[in-house]
Parts: C-alpha cells; sequence; structure tokens
C-alpha cells in the first residue's frame, strides 16, 4: 500500500475506496450515455435524446452502485432505494443536463460531437451525485 494510503483512517479510506468505485461506475455510464445519445439523437434530437439516456443511465448507475459500491448498504427495498437515487441524483441533474444543454445550443463542436457536452455534463454533476448518493441513498 502507498505510503499516502497507509496515512490515512479507516474511514478514509473508505471514503476514498467508494469514491473510486463510484467514478468507475459513472465512466461506465458515461459510455452508455454516449451510446444511447449518439444513436437515438438523428431520431429524437439531441434535447430529447440526452434526457431518454439520462433515464436509462441513472438506473444503469444506481444497479450497480447497489451491488459493487454500497453492497453493505443495500438493505433497503429496491424501488424506494432507486427513487430515492433518482430523486437524489436530479440536483446532479440539474447540472449534468444543463451544461449538456447549453453546450449543444451554444458551442457549434459540441453539436457537431455529443461525446464533449454529455461528459462535460457528467463532469459537473458527478461530485453532487457522490455526495448526495453516498448520504441520502445508501446511508
Amino acid at each position: 500500500m502507498p505510503q499516502a494510503l497507509a496515512n490515512l483512517r479507516p474511514d478514509q479510506r473508505r471514503l476514498l475506496r467508494q469514491f473510486a468505485q463510484f467514478a468507475a461506475i459513472g465512466v461506465f455510464g458515461f459510455v452508455c450515455d454516449t451510446a444511447i445519445v449518439t444513436l437515438t439523437a438523428p431520431a429524437l434530437g439531441p434535447y430529447v435524446a440526452g434526457l431518454v439516456s439520462y433515464a436509462i443511465v441513472v438506473t444503469i448507475n444506481w444497479a450497480l452502485n447497489r451491488a459493487w459500491t454500497y453492497r453493505d448498504h443495500a438493505h433497503d427495498a429496491p424501488h424506494r432505494q432507486w427513487a430515492r437515487f433518482f430523486v437524489a441524483n436530479s440536483l446532479g441533474f440539474v447540472l449534468n443536463r444543463g451544461t449538456y444543454s447549453a453546450l449543444v445550443a451554444t458551442v457549434p463542436a459540441c453539436r457537431a460531437h455529443l461525446v464533449l457536452p454529455v461528459a462535460a455534463g457528467a463532469i459537473a454533476g458527478m461530485f453532487m451525485n457522490f455526495t448526495l448518493t453516498r448520504r441520502v441513498v445508501f446511508r
């Protein structure tokens, strides 16, 4: 174990592990989000495609976080926990899709390459989503 990690308290190591797992799931969610937006935008337009994709990806991310990151806190009924995850992540949604929509509307390169605003939105909402997921959903 690197010296910097060895100096952390157990609760700090747990927090770091949770964040790393949450971020890894977020990267997978980003790939799914980008694929769904790219495939559906020609038929639905970039804004509706972004909304549809977000609803699908938030469900995928909840399931993966429940099974891996917070498996020790997955004692709640799944439907209730999913609902809390969806509501808690709605603040991150505002940051995520707000950034996405603003970039699509104002930056031609982002309109042409939807992966750019999807990535920017994911980063914008990540820390809010992690904090609320940890404190509200998997407490």
